[in-house]
């Protein structure tokens, strides 16, 4: 049975997926907000990521989001994450909770990342953060701002990334056409087919097999899918 997380109090924060949120009620929508109390935020993510790393990984997230997910990625022993968020205020609480939290082997910066050249780019921020993106046609939004984009693919090599996470609001589909992600061996991202159709998940499939990923049916659960490096070995049974 999952634990139901504890009350917000002025001087005690929520406790979602064993991570402490001391965020209070107004500083996120009331939609986050309920998500929050009921132990539903970011549940399905919560149970892959920790199973998803081996100590000594280095992993790239994109999506920050309150920094739960990072916080439960960062107990795994000797694992070093890059963490970035587009939404400054978002990255500002995502900092709060890590440090509530006392992890001290994840950077979280603002940033956002392309598989081209570097460019400017609008992004749309919007009450429900999980709703933020680069698609000004996705709803009504509170504000815009403009970011530089740093290439995916050079992150990657300059640091070592062997584990990509993705949460991005349907800039996954663009993200991963055009890089080579050499040196990552797991994927692990939420697709938003509301966002880009069935066509556009084939896309991320189709383009994924290309690299040498294939998905992992063992782990993934509805939208958040795992890919990792096939090595063409047969696996036990697993009922």
């Amino acid at each position: 049975m999952k634990p139901s997380p504890t009350p917000f109090q002025s001087n005690r924060p929520l406790v979602v997926h064993g991570v402490k949120v001391p965020i209070k009620e107004e500083e996120v929508s009331s939609v986050i907000w309920q998500a929050l109390q009921s132990g539903n935020f970011e549940a399905k993510e919560a149970v892959i990521v920790r199973d998803l790393l081996v100590p000594g990984d280095r992993v790239l997230e994109l999506g920050t989001g309150l920094g739960v997910i990072t916080s439960v990625m960062a107990n795994t022993p000797d694992v070093l994450i890059w963490s970035f968020d587009a939404n400054p205020n978002i990255v500002a609480l995502a900092r709060r909770v890590l440090e509530a939290n006392d992890i001290r082997n994840v950077e979280v910066d603002q940033g956002i990342f392309t598989s081209g050249d570097p460019d400017t780019v609008t992004f749309f921020i919007r009450r429900d953060f999980w709703m933020s993106s680069l698609i000004e046609e996705q709803g009504l939004y509170e504000s815009t701002i403009e970011l530089d984009t740093e290439n995916l693919d050079f992150f990657v090599s300059t640091h070592g990334i062997n584990v990509l996470v993705m949460d991005i609001e349907g800039a996954e589909k663009s993200l991963l056409a055009g890089a080579s992600l050499t040196g990552v061996d797991r994927i692990f991202l939420e697709l938003h087919d509301h966002l880009y159709g069935l066509s556009g998940v084939r896309s991320i499939f189709n383009v994924l097999s290309e690299l040498g990923f294939s998905y992992e049916p063992r782990t993934s659960v509805g939208p958040c899918v795992l890919f990792q490096r096939d090595d063409g070995s047969v696996r036990p049974y697993n009922d």
